[in-house]
């Protein structure tokens, strides 16, 4: 019942209720896992997993269902520009749902102190080897921000938080290809990392959440996320297209096209993106 709170179609013309369906998807995720699994002596060491998981079985209709209308549209309209606009209503929506997930996620981070090292115990390790591989163990009983060091140049920083990204935007696409809406996973996942990255900037207190949104997701990571939705929802395209026999004569290069042109603009916010963190985000925070 809870995974069909809203539709597809009252989904972009409000997109502005995803936002709070992410929040009530990950809030029950995590409750149900730390109040329940969470008392298992077997299933809590896989905590960060099922938060995950639980959160995934709620929207995975909804995905579904978003990408096969989205699929019907490149059927429908053959207008490049029309078609783009088109998209970009369920790009919105399924953005503001993700937001959704990363507030939630932060804010039982905060409020949850004791269970969060439990709830979040791969995504706490996913924020360590990133931030302080060489002392990984150490970091992982502070639980707190490494600063990282090394003399490395803005433009090699670039790089390497583009090719990140590029990597993932990669095993996204090819995600929703074989698994269609599948690739929502890799999203939440993401989602759960940002959260766990998020609650150990805010030191404990939600009088930080603000500043840690900000640090984390005002600037470069939105449009990371959004990138990452245009390539899901390109690869999610073909895969429904496939499904309904939609990929013949015409209709497939109107189809190839079109997920093409948007897995070039995912491509080009990353790029975006990563000359923000780099120059704009390291600087102000």
């Amino acid at each position: 019942m809870i995974e069909m709170f809203i539709r597809p179609k009252r989904a972009e013309k409000k997109p502005w209720q995803m936002f709070f369906i992410g929040l009530v998807y990950a809030s029950i995720s995590l409750l149900l896992v730390s109040f329940v699994f969470g008392k298992d002596s077997v299933l809590k060491d896989a905590s960060g997993i099922l938060v995950v998981t639980f959160t995934v079985i709620c929207c995975l209709p909804f995905m579904y269902y978003m990408i096969k209308l989205e699929e019907g549209k490149d059927v429908e309209i053959s207008k490049e520009g029309k078609l783009i606009k088109e998209h970009s209503k369920a790009l919105i929506a399924l953005t503001m749902m993700f937001l959704g997930f990363v507030v939630a996620f932060t804010f039982w981070y905060i409020v949850l102190p004791d269970s969060a090292p439990q709830n979040f115990n791969f995504q706490i390790k996913v924020f360590c080897a990133i931030n302080n591989p060489s002392n990984f163990n150490y970091c992982l009983e502070l639980h707190g921000i490494i600063p990282i060091t090394g003399n490395v140049s803005g433009g090699q920083a670039v790089l390497s938080i583009f090719a990140n990204n590029i990597y993932v935007l990669i095993f996204t696409i090819l995600f929703s290809l074989a698994f269609g809406a599948g690739a929502i996973f890799v999203l939440v996942w993401n989602a759960s990392v940002i959260a766990a990255a998020m609650g150990i900037y805010a030191k404990g207190s939600l009088l930080n959440l603000p500043m840690s949104l900000a640090r984390y997701m005002v600037f470069h990571g939105v449009l990371e996320i959004l990138a990452y939705f245009i390539g899901a929802l390109a690869g999610g395209i073909i895969s429904v297209a496939v499904i309904r026999k939609d990929l013949r004569g015409e209709r497939m290069w109107r189809i190839m096209q079109d997920c093409l042109l948007l897995v070039i603009i995912a491509v080009v916010i990353l790029l975006v993106a990563a000359l923000i963190e780099v120059y704009i985000t390291h600087n102000l925070f």
